[in-house]
């Protein structure tokens, strides 16, 4: 045959259609082909596509692939098409000898999902094999005074064919002393045996020769040939005698080499050499000689190779006996092969999923295998099962096909991969089993998110501290593998009115590490928290949130301030005390504070300088001044007095306070400002008096503006006046002149203040209202300079309080008046 023909379907209810069942997992689908043998490699068998209703392509998508049940494929896919194609040439007898009819087996394999298909190809046989005769050249020795009719078996001829390609029968050359007759033998191919017809006679020809062909039944028929040479002996009068004329053996399959099979006996009523007997096996197939043997003195039939009952189940022996004269008998020995449970199951692993997701449903397909026991008769049930509690289960699909699915949930943080072990027992006796591992490593998906090592971190930072300086750290783990466990740090916005975290920390989004993009100030800010979010980088990422906070640690950055005594940088301090003061009597108290806190804010007070050291003494903690000793005549009247206020920071800062004590006979003597008089003998700095003279000259813009600026006002107002008569009632109508109060020439005030007034017309009394001042009091100096009040002139000169200029008075009689 040149092309593959599909094999017709059981009483050829469909034609040519394919027979196909079509499961999913559960279940299988055998599909049938029929090749004949010797078929080029690439010849064209079938389209597997269209026998499984898929489109064009879809093997290709789902990945189809060829699984032999043996070792070797013989067979190969073309996945874009689905055409299957022969991929060697094929040898019916080398695949299957004279097993009839010679099947192969393989599987296609589909994923997603994933789906095995059982395919079956017969291998027709043609008729490539002519008969052999092993024995090209047979030798017989027949004595001459052999009775007529008497037979004389042949070897077979082998023909690795089989059914009418396989051997037929025998022919014989023309001759005058024999003639063929073919036989069958029960396992085994025919054979001819040669019938004596004519009485041999020695001395008219002492030998015969003869030619044997063997044909075969196929078209053209083939044959083999054999050259016969019979030898005529002389005169022996018995030949041999087998006790049995078949004997019949069982013998287990797992015997050793060596073991006895049966013993065949024979007796021979001649006397002398003549009876002596020798025992021999005749014209036996080849398969008979590699695992038979006899002992030529006693006839024991013992084992020389192994024995398959999955391979011959019986064998039928030729045994002949021949006697010192030349005369032989034969008889037949059938061996019967028992059966013994002697091989283990056989797992073939088709398909293996793997890696496997984590989150595979239940039932989900890991793998496909079959398992075949070549035992048929004992221990032909198979089981199979895991040997390890694992969340996997096997399934039976079909005949001998099997599945391994998953039965419970899967997570690949506990366990990464799978060693699974398959365990296929037959059932005996003995129970033999075959232990196979396939290894399932699991895929990670993205189901853990990021876990923070703390429940929430404080970090430190020293204020002062530079830019982008590193502050610490926050790190998040993730189960997951690959990009699933890459973790990126990033800040969460602030919620509302918090301060913007991203102008004070920085994260670097690879390794969590925080650093401050600022210099920090205790003084400003003490604390502030914020949120890191860690994400994984799976498809659907997950995230988890941790609380930062950042507590600023105190640097020793502020001196001490001072509040009490005012220190103007103009004169200092003055207070005073009485000369009957005793020791211990409490002056003042130096009030200092801090802005920083803890040790850097502890302030201690010390005396620095002092007119008189001995005088006056500081409290250390609270800065109190005190009298040391009774104040006598012959201390000065001043007191200066320099106070040191120190920190307790590293290192520690400090700063001076000044203070001058007036000491007097009693507190109605004048408080005097008295003027250093080291600073009198100091030169004026340049830029002091430029400032001046700038404060000069703007002064005099400004008072020479209000001036214009009050002369045009009053100017507009004059003249808006003279437009209304007098039954209105504005000023002229008033029994008041238009200055409430005139200026005087002892300077009690400068300038006159006018008022807007209005008073009822028609009433009998002169009642009014100030209504508002229209115009803002300047006050413009006198040719004196400035005016003195009552209470002024009676102060003493060089008195501490304020002296008034004439304006400001002018402005307090003014507000009397109001």
């Amino acid at each position: 045959m040149g092309a593959a023909r599909r094999k017709p379907l059981q009483n050829r209810q469909v034609g040519s259609l394919l027979l196909l069942w079509c499961v999913s997992v559960g279940g299988a689908a055998t599909i049938r082909y029929s090749v004949a043998e010797e078929m080029e490699s690439g010849s064209f068998v079938a389209n597997v596509a269209k026998d499984l209703g898929l489109e064009v392509g879809k093997l290709a998508e789902r990945g189809a692939r060829l699984v032999a049940e043996g070792n070797r494929l013989h067979f190969r896919l073309h996945r874009k098409t689905g055409d299957l194609f022969v991929k060697e040439k094929l040898d019916r007898e080398a695949l299957c000898g004279k097993l009839d009819p010679c099947v192969l087996h393989f599987e296609i394999i589909l994923a997603e999902p994933l789906q095995s298909f059982r395919v079956e190809v017969r291998v027709f046989d043609i008729n490539d094999n002519a008969p052999v005769f092993l024995n090209k050249e047979p030798l017989l020795k027949i004595p001459e005074s052999t009775p007529l009719g008497s037979r004389f078996p042949l070897q077979s001829a082998q023909d690795l064919d089989v059914g009418l390609n396989g051997l037929q029968n025998y022919s014989l050359s023309a001759n005058t002393y024999f003639h063929l007759h073919t036989r069958f033998r029960s396992h085994g191919p025919k054979y001819a045996e040669l019938v004596l017809d004519n009485p041999l006679d020695r001395e008219a020809q002492p030998e015969v020769n003869l030619t044997i062909t063997a044909v075969d039944g196929g078209s053209p028929p083939k044959s083999g040939t054999a050259n016969i040479r019979v030898v005529v002996l002389d005169v022996n009068d018995h030949v041999p005698q087998f006790s049995r004329l078949v004997y019949r053996a069982q013998v287990p399959e797992n015997s050793d080499n060596g073991s006895l099979v049966v013993v065949v006996t024979a007796t021979d009523l001649d006397e002398g050499t003549n009876k002596q007997i020798t025992y021999s096996l005749a014209e036996n197939p080849e398969a008979v000689l590699r695992t038979f043997l006899v002992d030529p003195q006693t006839g024991e039939v013992r084992l020389r190779g192994p024995l398959d009952f999955e391979t011959i189940e019986t064998y039928d022996i030729d045994i002949q006996a021949t006697d010192g004269g030349g005369l032989s008998a034969h008889s037949k020995v059938l061996v019967e092969v028992v059966d013994v449970n002697d091989n283990p199951p056989e797992v073939t692993i088709s398909s293996v999923s793997s890696p496997l997701p984590e989150d595979s449903p239940l039932q989900t397909v890991v793998a496909l295998f079959t398992i075949r026991d070549r035992d048929v008769r004992v221990g032909g049930k198979i089981t199979c099962f895991l040997k390890e509690d694992l969340p996997f289960v096997v399934k039976h699909t079909f005949r001998n096909s099997y599945s391994l699915v998953t039965d419970r949930s899967l997570d690949r943080e506990d366990v990464s991969n799978y060693n699974i072990t398959l365990v296929a027992m037959d059932t005996g006796p003995p129970n033999l089993s075959t232990e196979t591992v396939i290894e399932v490593v699991i895929s990670d998906i993205n189901d853990n998110a990021p876990v923070f090592q703390e429940d929430s971190y404080l970090l430190t930072v020293r204020e002062n501290n530079s830019p982008a300086v590193f502050i610490g750290k926050v790190h998040a783990e993730d189960l997951d593998l690959g990009e699933n466990a890459q973790v990126t740090y990033s800040l969460l916005p602030p919620k509302s009115g918090d301060l913007s975290v991203f102008a004070y920390i920085s994260i670097n989004s690879d390794n969590g590490k925080l650093y401050a993009l600022r210099t920090m100030d205790y003084e400003a800010i003490q604390d502030f928290q914020f949120v890191v979010k860690a994400t994984d980088g799976g498809f659907l990422s997950l995230s988890s949130q941790v609380t930062v906070r950042v507590v600023v640690l105190d640097d020793n950055d502020n001196r001490p301030m001072i509040l009490y005594p005012l220190q103007n940088g103009t004169f200092p301090c003055n207070d005073l005390v009485p000369r009957s003061a005793e020791a211990g009597y409490l002056v003042t108290k130096v009030v200092a504070v801090d802005g920083d806190s803890g040790q850097n804010s502890w302030l201690s007070y010390h005396l620095l300088k002092a007119t008189d050291l001995g005088l006056f003494s500081v409290q250390r903690q609270n800065g109190e001044i005190r009298t040391l000793r009774q104040i006598s005549e012959r201390d000065p009247m001043m007191q200066k007095l320099v106070i040191l206020v120190q920190d307790h920071g590293q290192p520690a800062l400090s700063t001076t306070a000044s203070l001058n004590i007036l000491l007097v006979d009693g507190f109605s003597e004048p408080y005097l400002q008295f003027q250093d008089p080291s600073k009198h003998s100091r030169k004026v700095n340049p830029t002091t008096k430029y400032l001046v003279i700038s404060l000069a000259v703007l002064s005099f813009l400004f008072l020479l503006s209000v001036t214009v600026i009050f002369i045009i006002h009053l100017y507009q107002k004059i003249k808006h006046r003279d437009k209304f008569t007098v039954q209105e009632h504005f000023y002229d109508d008033c029994n008041f002149p238009n200055n409430l109060v005139q200026g005087r020439g002892n300077g009690s005030l400068s300038q006159p203040c006018p008022y807007d007034m209005c008073s009822a017309t028609g009433t009998g009394n002169s009642e009014f209202r100030f209504l508002k001042r229209f115009m803002p009091n300047f006050p413009f100096p006198h040719a004196t300079g400035e005016v003195k009040t009552e209470d002024e002139s009676s102060l003493p000169p060089g008195s501490n309080r304020n002296r008034s200029r004439g304006s400001e008075g002018h402005a307090r009689i003014g507000d009397e008046y109001m």
